[in-house]
């Protein structure tokens, strides 16, 4: 079992947990709209809410089973990133999602995440 992890707001993961599917690809925008869900492996969390969530309150992490994920996931490389990050392309059923993880920042301003 391969875990991967989304940030997401606790009112769109709130909104998947009634519907069944988690939809939103990242902060603002849709699966419709960008074509995958953005997700990181453990040690790109941090990084990634620096750069897109410092100013989100409400956060999460869902901590995703990949051999749950029924989408196909691809390892893609993004602009100025040093190494692939893991996509999701279509709906993510809640039950691929292990578990949720609070997720603030530091008294700095910045992220931590020490999921293992």
């Amino acid at each position: 079992m391969g875990l991967i992890y989304h940030i997401a707001s606790g009112a769109d993961w709130e909104r998947a947990r009634r519907e069944g599917v988690y939809t939103t690809s990242t902060r603002g925008r849709s699966l419709a709209e960008e074509g995958f869900i953005h997700a990181s492996r453990a040690h790109q969390v941090a990084a990634v809410a620096d750069a897109f969530y410092a100013s989100d309150r409400d956060l999460l992490v869902l901590v995703i089973d990949e051999d749950r994920v029924e989408p196909e996931i691809r390892y893609e490389d993004v602009p100025g990133g040093e190494e692939p990050f893991p996509h999701i392309y279509g709906p993510l059923d809640v039950t691929a999602v292990l578990r949720t993880v609070p997720f603030a920042p530091g008294p700095d301003g910045r992220f931590r995440f020490g999921e293992a």
